[in-house]
């Protein structure tokens, strides 16, 4: 191994920081919650899940300390614990608009539609 790598355990918090963010219902859990604060019932309604589904993706991106919450009464409003993820989720759409056929043809991870050019994050962050 080369001196200047790193070692599987260094490694291991970015590994599950990705692992995290490689599900498509909490990618979609987190760009809600780039518009701001919302409860569960929102995010059921908008990404047309069950209540129980959301509730474990929250789960864990709260574990994770992507996403926290504010107790409101009975209600719990859910946001993003950290600004600079806006940041991260808006450089990888860059990195999948300069490398997004390739990724998407990658026999191992690709998908079968391209992804989009718009960068939904950074507007967001942008207007913050």
């Amino acid at each position: 191994m080369y001196a200047d790598c790193p070692d599987d355990e260094t490694l291991a918090p970015a590994v599950a920081l990705f692992r995290s963010l490689g599900d498509t219902t909490r990618l979609a859990i987190l760009q809600r919650l780039t518009c701001g604060e919302a409860r569960v019932t929102d995010l059921v309604a908008t990404l047309g899940l069950a209540q129980s589904t959301i509730s474990a993706h929250l789960s864990c991106l709260r574990g994770c300390g992507l996403v926290d919450s504010r107790a409101a009464g009975r209600a719990s409003f859910y946001h993003l614990a950290r600004p600079e993820l806006i940041d991260l989720l808006n450089s990888a759409e860059q990195l999948l608009a300069t490398t997004g056929e390739v990724t998407a043809l990658s026999p191992n991870y690709g998908i079968s539609a391209s992804p989009g050019e718009d960068t939904p994050w950074a507007a967001r962050r942008d207007a913050g």
